[in-house]
């Protein structure tokens, strides 16, 4: 959603206004963002990429040239540029369970990700204040993924989401030993389940032990 928005080179200070549309009727998730108030696109970015706001992801689909369903046709286009051949998309949020898509398949949106500055500085952002365009109101948000408030963590590029069908999951690009290495954690049971597992990952890259494996 992220690359498909910025691939089109709007405006970041347009100001965007949340509609009843985006209220999620799949899932009935929540939100703060309430209808009516009005955000800039550089905001609805910063709030879909750090903290899964999903108003914020459907109001950049909605308001994109030519509608939601030029967006989301752009969203399949890019994602087979970068080669995702397991991958579809129906809309912007990530909550429909027709969107599918490979641990591969995410690897290679990670990577491509990295190409993007505001994407690596928006998924790493502990938190933000965010000011309403029209009133003024401030919001307070924190990045979903705890680890880039970690100070052993050195994270070029995260999202975290969570649909019941496809459990908690984590994608992020990391730096482990000083390589660059790309997570994908899908379906972890637990809220806090995918940041154990990270955790675990990384102390075994740190420990060598791979290496042990690999050799062999």
């Amino acid at each position: 959603t992220a690359m498909v928005e910025l691939d089109a080179d709007l405006p970041l200070d347009d100001s965007i206004r949340i509609e009843k549309a985006d209220i999620d009727t799949l899932k009935h998730t929540g939100s703060r963002l309430r209808i009516g108030a009005q955000f800039s696109r550089r905001d609805l970015l910063h709030l879909a990429l750090m903290s899964s706001e999903n108003r914020a992801a459907s109001a950049l689909g909605r308001n994109y040239p030519g509608g939601l369903d030029a967006f989301v046709a752009r969203m399949n286009a890019k994602a087979n540029d970068i080669g995702m051949r397991h991958t579809r998309f129906v809309e912007p949020t990530g909550l429909s369970s027709e969107n599918v898509s490979t641990a591969e398949d995410l690897a290679l949106l990670v990577r491509a990700s990295f190409d993007y500055p505001l994407i690596r500085e928006f998924t790493t952002t502990p938190s933000a204040q965010i000011h309403a365009a029209d009133s003024g109101q401030v919001y307070g948000f924190g990045n979903s993924n705890g680890l880039v408030r970690t100070p052993s963590w050195q994270i070029d590029v995260s999202k975290t989401g969570y649909i019941s069908e496809a459990g908690q999951c984590l994608v992020m690009q990391a730096r482990i030993r000083d390589r660059p290495v790309i997570i994908v954690l899908l379906d972890s049971w637990g809220k806090y389940t995918r940041i154990g597992d990270a955790n675990r990952i990384k102390k075994w890259l740190e420990s060598g032990a791979w290496l042990a494996g690999h050799s062999s």
